[in-house]
């Protein structure tokens, strides 16, 4: 209560009875009565120095009801709230000093009393008509009172028979009329209004309180406690509770906002997980300190043993980093917003349901549905809630994890779809028709196609920007963003890959052939060198690329040629030529953390190399057949063969740690991080612990085989082969649908970044504003030439016959397959990957060395483009190449409707997967 507020007395209506024939009520209102303010301490208005000065009281304690020894019923009002509630009472008339209000409709109603009359009442069980009764008091009685007129009252501010009060009144006793003002008689018969009580000891230390407040305020500290402690000691039970409700939250203090950072960090860094969940709901401001922290969240990382290491934790916060950038921001005002928490949490939280979840829930929520019809699932990757499927029935389908809804299928490739890359809306596609495709995935549609490739383009990967370390010519390593925008790399049968600048939303949009082309090989009418977003052509292998894996600058390739070879991609220099497998080369990984790569081959070995020096540091022994699959985390090498084992390698020593033993078919596809193991075979679909080397559970048992398996955070999908129709089952280990967690994908590359800041100055100069001089060009050139309109859409043709399900060649033997002529390319006279080979001596004897040596190399094998960076080119190759427009059209204003499916084929050949389509030379 207030300096300025005062507590006020508001009387119940004196009500008397008379009875003679008829009954007579009189009904007299008091006007409430004003009390002397009780005044604040005299000491400085310090609130550390007085924490109770203006702490509010319960709500208990300022408005409630009491029932007065003679039974009368009234209502205590603080000053804080009695005002308000008075002014909302409906006014029935008044006068100068009084007003008359409303009569109650329950004749239960209760007066309203201040702290005065409160005192009093309970102070002294007084009783009415008695000896003591002081004279002027009326008592209320059901018999008639004698018909005279009543003699007026007077009140007496102290009982003579109360003994004095213990201090000094601060002021003389109000006369009666100020204490007891009251509204004027309504009738003439009717008595005057009397005092509605006595005034005793009560009343009399009720008006002396302010006195005692001074004078309390005067003592020193220690007698102030004895004072306080001894009326504390004469309170009952409910007022000492009273008391303690009012003192606790005032008194208490939240050291956690009071303490620097440092030293909150450190307190809270002693609490277990559970506790510290706990804690975080304790409080907004406890929220946003624990939240917020990251080297709490870093230390608990690390002593719960899920600090995994190899700079994965720095990635996942830069890709949250990255995605809040992007994301639509809110308005900064925004009332009771909390801050956003550090990743380490969100990292966590992820690491932490992972490892439990895929353990603990026993029966996750499992749908199956059918896809593809009886195709072959080739290709199955999960990104940003979508499962992206590929399949040699020429067909790419895109589905909802939740309901298995079909949301999308992207038709265009004329040929089995054998690779599949992701980068957030963007999806990049190799067939076996020899082209690369990019679709934008919320539309559905083909808005590139690129040729180049002379067959199967078997494997490609997109390549994001990243800080690498680059050696410079003194010697020293300094911290580079390579590429500066992000790449595609494909890797095909016929020996090459290739390099292309990966389209950003809204850039043209370019196709190597139009629809006026009618029935077409893509290899005789689709010139790379023309493409504006070719890079590099990297000619070197003498058989098919299998295997490719890049990161920064850095390119590994693995051929059916035995040997592994190590690129730049951005001046396509081939730096190491990697020799020692015996036999083909089906699966690499890469490891710019450590600066090795890794090799899988049909020799049944696993090899791992040096980066920078190209040397072997170790051959992973123990399989007996195929090693055809390879993967990589911060902890593990994990190799799967055609022997029906797994084996797990510590990528530094290159130890064996566990041998995984239960399948009882060759290992079809697996993916595997920190915790787990899912590997597919025939008839079953497995689950292990990855430190333990034990099976967890099976996921799939009684199947035909299984195509793929992915996962990432909450979702696992895999693609089935049961009963010569293709299934995919999606399994969701959350346990509800709010419980979410961010999945780290496999080999730890994000896609959260994609084009906003990869590019500075010299690529803009190098690379956009070719592509959009080159598509200007093409677009004026079109128009010149007249010729006609442009294909814009999907050439959705029925394409050549595809190999089989699977790889064969893994179950053929490779002597067999090596004294055939159907693997054998021949090269186009015009061609330069003949010419470069020969030139340089690299053939069938430098490829056949069994010997584990290396060779390093200057730029051997760079069949780069016109637009490749390193060769700098003109403007005047830009405007010869884009009048060459005969063969195809390439502009985003100029692209229609696609035709209709099957409408148009490519030339008949016995091309598949696993073997490479013989070609004659043209005339």
């Amino acid at each position: 209560m207030s300096s300025n507020q005062r507590p006020y007395l508001v009387l119940q209506p004196a009500v008397n009875t008379t009875t003679v024939v008829t009954t007579t009520t009189t009904t007299t209102t008091y006007a409430p009565i004003q009390l002397p303010p009780v005044p604040p301490p005299l000491s400085p208005k310090d609130p550390k120095c007085y924490p109770l000065l203006h702490a509010s009281l319960p709500k208990s304690l300022r408005n409630f009801p009491l029932v007065f020894p003679g039974g009368t019923r009234a209502t205590f009002r603080d000053g804080d709230v009695g005002e308000q509630d008075m002014q909302e009472e409906e006014e029935a008339g008044g006068g100068h000093g009084w007003r008359m209000l409303k009569r109650d409709d329950s004749p239960d109603a209760a007066s309203v009393v201040g702290l005065a009359e409160a005192v009093e009442r309970y102070g002294k069980k007084r009783s009415h008509g008695g000896l003591d009764m002081m004279e002027g008091v009326e008592a209320t009685s059901a018999t008639a009172p004698p018909r005279k007129k009543a003699r007026a009252a007077t009140v007496s501010p102290v009982n003579a028979a109360a003994p004095p009060s213990p201090l000094p009144s601060p002021r003389g006793s109000p006369a009666p009329e100020s204490i007891w003002p009251s509204a004027p008689p309504s009738g003439a018969s009717s008595p005057l209004p009397q005092a509605p009580f006595q005034p005793d000891l009560s009343l009399s230390t009720l008006l002396s309180l302010p006195t005692l407040l001074t004078h309390f305020s005067s003592l020193p500290a220690p007698l102030q406690s004895h004072f306080l402690l001894t009326l504390l000691r004469h309170s009952p039970l409910p007022v000492l509770r009273t008391l303690n409700s009012v003192l606790i939250p005032t008194l208490a203090r939240d050291f956690i906002t009071l303490l620097p950072p440092e030293l909150v960090s450190q307190i809270l860094s002693y609490l277990p997980f559970p506790t510290l969940a706990r804690a975080s709901r304790v409080s907004r401001a406890w929220r946003a300190i624990i939240d917020s922290d990251p080297v709490l969240w870093r230390d608990l990382l690390k002593r719960t043993d899920i600090w995994f290491g190899g700079g994965s934790e720095d990635a996942f916060a830069q890709a949250i980093f990255a995605r809040r950038r992007h994301a639509p921001r809110l308005p900064a005002s925004l009332p009771g917003a909390l801050p956003l928490p550090h990743p380490y949490k969100i990292l966590f939280k992820s690491r932490h349901l992972t490892r439990t979840r895929w353990v603990h829930v026993t029966e996750p929520k499992h749908i199956s549905f059918p896809a593809h019809g009886s195709s072959v699932v080739t290709c199955l990757i999960f990104s940003h809630g979508r499962i992206i499927s590929a399949s040699d029935d020429h067909s790419i389908h895109i589905y909802s994890p939740s309901t298995g809804e079909l949301v999308r299928s992207l038709r265009g490739h004329e040929g089995g779809v054998w690779a599949l890359a992701a980068s957030k809306d963007i999806l990049v596609s190799g067939s076996t028709d020899r082209t690369v495709r990019i679709w934008d995935l919320t539309t559905g549609r083909c808005t590139h196609v690129f040729g180049g490739h002379t067959s199967t383009v078997r494997c490609l990967a997109i390549v994001k920007p990243e800080w690498v370390d680059v050696e410079h010519e003194g010697g020293g390593l300094r911290k580079e963003k390579w590429p500066k925008r992000a790449l595609i790399v494909t890797g095909s049968r016929d020996h090459t890959l290739r390099v292309w600048t990966l389209p950003r939303p809204g850039e043209p949009e370019y196709r190597c052939f139009g629809a006026d082309d009618g029935e077409v090989d893509p290899t005789d009418v689709c010139d790379a060198e023309e493409n504006p977003y070719h890079r590099v052509h990297l000619e070197g292998h003498d058989h098919a690329v299998r295997a490719l894996a890049a990161r920064g600058r850095t390119l590994v390739s693995g051929s059916y040629d035995c040997n592994v070879r190590i690129w730049d991609i951005i001046t396509g220099q081939c730096k190491w030529v990697l020799t020692g497998h015996t036999q083909k080369v089906y699966s690499v990984v890469l490891d710019p953390i450590r600066n090795q790569a890794c090799s899988g081959s049909m020799d049944g070995s696993v090899r791992v190399w040096n980066l920078h020096t190209g040397q072997l540091i170790h051959v992973l022994a123990g399989h007996t057949s195929l090693v055809g699959l390879l993967g990589l985390s911060p902890s593990h090498l994990v190799s799967a063969a055609a022997d029906s084992t797994l084996r797990i390698w510590h990528p530094d020593t290159g130890e064996l740690q566990h041998t995984l033993m239960a399948h009882t078919g060759a290992i079809t596809c697996f993916q595997h991080d920190e915790f787990k193991v899912l590997s597919g075979s025939d008839g079953n679909l497995k689950m292990w612990d990855i430190r333990e080397g034990a099976v967890v559970r099976d996921l799939l048992t009684g199947i035909t085989g299984v195509w793929q398996v992915v996962f990432e955070g909450r979702w696992c999908v895999a693609a089935s082969n049961r009963s010569d129709a293709t299934v995919l089952d999606v399994w969701d280990f959350a346990r509800g649908e709010e419980e979410e967690w961010v999945g780290e994908p496999p080999g730890g590359v994000y896609d959260e970044d994609g084009f906003s800041e990869a590019e500075d100055e010299e690529e803009e100069e190098v690379g956009t504003r070719r592509i959009r001089r080159m598509a200007e060009d093409l677009r004026m050139g079109s128009v010149d030439a007249g010729g006609g309109d442009p294909e814009g859409g999907d050439p959705e043709g029925e394409g050549e016959g595809e190999g089989d399900a699977m790889d064969q060649d893994l179950f053929v033997d490779s002597d067999t397959e090596e004294s055939g002529g159907g693997d054998h390319i021949e090269v186009d006279d015009e061609g330069a990957g003949a010419s470069s080979r020969a030139g340089l001596g690299l053939g069938d004897a430098g490829a056949g060395e069994a010997g584990e040596g290396m060779l390093s190399l200057g730029v051997e094998g760079v069949g780069a483009s016109r637009w490749a960076p390193s060769r700098g080119q003109g403007a005047d190759r830009v405007a010869r190449a884009g009048a060459s427009t005969s063969r195809r059209t390439a502009t985003a204003t100029q692209m229609q409707d696609p035709p209709p499916f099957g409408q148009r084929t490519l030339p008949g050949t016995d091309e598949t997967p696993t073997r490479a389509r013989t070609r004659t030379r043209r005339r």
